[in-house]
């Protein structure tokens, strides 16, 4: 959503500024009389699920609300764009700062884009679950350890819920069903740079699937994406997490000019701020 910001709005005179990969570990930035100063290409751990939900499983999906982020697929993410949109990232106003205006991503866009709820309760959870055993035996059918732990791993998920039986009942449908929104949650939505698991928090929020679409998850996963922008300032950063298909997606949809451009290069004007 672009936005003018008064008395930040400044069309002062700008020079040309080129992204480029050269090589594909770095960027150089060429500007003024030639100089050159060379710029990180950010990584990022994303897990997409990988394989389709069931089709059983889709009313349970829908009914939580997750049903349009569940049609979310593999995909290739440009970190060479993702990388120059954190240049221009604003930990201050939340903005990016282009030449025409400062723009940032807004809850309509996460609702236009992954159809998640933007209004309700905050996604909130206990860091420390004390028996998460009988969590995982309560809500999923089965636990990854009899102690104690605090996250799931991915391919745990996806080893005990891609392949339903014929014969499930609605329980196991119900139980397969919070495990995929787990790994959406923790793969794509709201991703952290630090592993191939999600936090046990969220789980409890799936108990009740139509109480679990009273919750604002639009927010939570917005909320994560402005704090890992805000992060990736920081110049000794290598990585990125939060909702980078949503960060990519808004790009291309509210800029459609980069969608031509090749993977390879991006160009900027350059702004004072």
């Amino acid at each position: 959503m672009w936005r003018m910001l008064q008395g930040r709005h400044t069309l002062q005179p700008y020079h040309a500024l080129s992204l480029t990969l050269n090589p594909p570990q770095c960027i150089v930035m060429s500007i003024w009389g030639g100089m050159k100063v060379e710029y990180r290409v950010l990584k990022g751990r994303i897990h997409s699920v990988g394989f389709q939900p069931d089709e059983r499983l889709i009313p349970f999906l829908e009914l939580a609300e997750f049903g349009s982020a569940a049609l979310i697929r593999t995909f290739n993410l440009r970190y060479d764009l993702i990388s120059a949109l954190v240049e221009r990232w604003s930990p201050e106003t939340y903005t990016f700062h282009l030449p025409c205006s400062e723009c940032t991503i807004t809850l309509k866009d996460v609702a236009l884009q992954l159809g998640l709820p933007i209004d309700g309760n905050a996604v909130t959870g206990v860091s420390l679950i004390s028996r998460p055993a009988c969590l995982c035996y309560d809500l999923l059918g089965r636990s990854p350890s009899e102690g104690k732990f605090a996250n799931l791993w991915f391919s745990w998920l996806k080893a005990n819920f891609e392949h339903l039986p014929s014969t499930g009942t609605e329980l196991e449908v119900m139980q397969a069903a919070r495990a995929y929104i787990m790994h959406l949650i923790g793969g794509v939505l709201m991703t952290d740079t630090h592993g191939s698991d999600v936090h046990l928090m969220y789980l409890p929020l799936l108990s009740d699937l139509h109480n679990t679409r009273s919750y604002s998850w639009g927010s939570a996963v917005l909320a994560i994406l402005y704090r890992e922008l805000c992060r990736t300032t920081d110049p000794s950063t290598v990585d990125i997490g939060g909702c980078l298909i949503l960060l990519q997606s808004w790009a291309l949809y509210r800029m459609p000019f980069l969608a031509s451009i090749s993977h390879q290069s991006y160009t900027f004007p350059l702004v004072n701020r």
